[in-house]
């Protein structure tokens, strides 16, 4: 029996690698990558979930004999990678670093060995099967942002920016509620007045335990949260957008200019949320699930 070409295409998430030309394109835009980092990415995922040593990595680069301090070089090439695909060591989206052992690619991998011809390679088992939950709510399809195409940082950190927002609007429905005769004295020239007020109030009660709920749940990382959080999305983006007026409630105390320029910051406040939950805020440590 004979056995099938060698692929000559790999993709993954947005990304495709072309071992024909040597080149590595990003939903069709080609992403500059050295020769070398090119050899060592290919070798990846020709073996995804697979670890592969620097002694490996190094036979392949350096199979002439020639000298060169390999670990040193092996390091830099795998750096230049994580560079190209916008991954980071600490938080490996594609390629994972096994101390004193090597490298292994973790994400799922197709090899296109021609245009007809798509096989799928077996994916890392470290790797969740989420991508079309992950890439939105269906809302926007297209213009938001999908989890390949925001940076990487430490979870942590998003973790802590996302509790903070949580924590914002929690402030702002209790601050709302603990002065209704203000507000009411300040909506009482407009017109439907206390549809507005009862509306405030309603949507403050309703969103107060909502709020609660997404603190618990990123703060103790619960299974699944970022699955709710997208499906919540949707709602959420019309509450957020008709609180993003919240700053006018304080126009007994601050001038309109500030609470224009609030409020337009307050407007991008849901597509940050959004930004956060895909960047990894809330994800179990433990697994890496989200």
């Amino acid at each position: 029996m004979t056995e099938s070409p060698p692929a000559r295409r790999y993709r993954f998430g947005a990304f495709e690698a072309d071992a024909s030309t040597g080149e590595l394109r990003r939903q069709g835009i080609r992403i500059k990558l050295n020769a070398q980092p090119f050899q060592v990415l290919l070798m990846l995922l020709e073996h995804p979930g697979e670890v592969l040593t620097r002694e490996e990595i190094s036979r392949a680069l350096w199979s002439d004999g020639t000298f060169v301090d390999y670990d040193h070089g092996v390091n830099s090439a795998v750096n230049r990678i994580r560079e190209a695909l916008g991954d980071m060591a600490n938080s490996p989206r594609f390629v994972e670093t096994l101390a004193r052992r090597g490298y292994r690619f973790v994400a799922p991998v197709e090899s296109i060995a021609d245009q007809a011809d798509l096989r799928p390679m077996p994916a890392a088992p470290s790797e969740p099967p989420q991508r079309s939950q992950e890439s939105g709510s269906g809302l926007g399809n297209g213009i938001l942002s999908s989890p390949e195409e925001l940076p990487r940082t430490s979870p942590t950190v998003v973790q802590a920016l996302f509790l903070l927002l949580e924590l914002m609007y929690l402030g702002f429905y209790v601050g709302a509620l603990t002065n209704l005769a203000e507000i009411d004295d300040l909506l009482s020239p407009l017109p439907r007045a206390s549809l507005i007020f009862y509306t405030l109030i309603g949507t403050a009660a309703i969103l107060i335990p909502v709020r609660a709920f997404l603190l618990c749940a990123v703060l103790f990382r619960a299974p699944g949260v970022r699955g709710k959080f997208l499906k919540m999305w949707p709602g959420l983006l019309i509450a957020d957008v008709l609180w993003a007026l919240s700053p006018f409630l304080l126009l007994h105390h601050i001038n309109a200019g500030l609470a224009l320029a609030c409020m337009a910051l307050l407007v991008y406040s849901p597509f940050a949320q959004r930004s956060l939950l895909l960047m990894g805020a809330g994800r179990d440590k433990r697994n890496g699930q989200p």
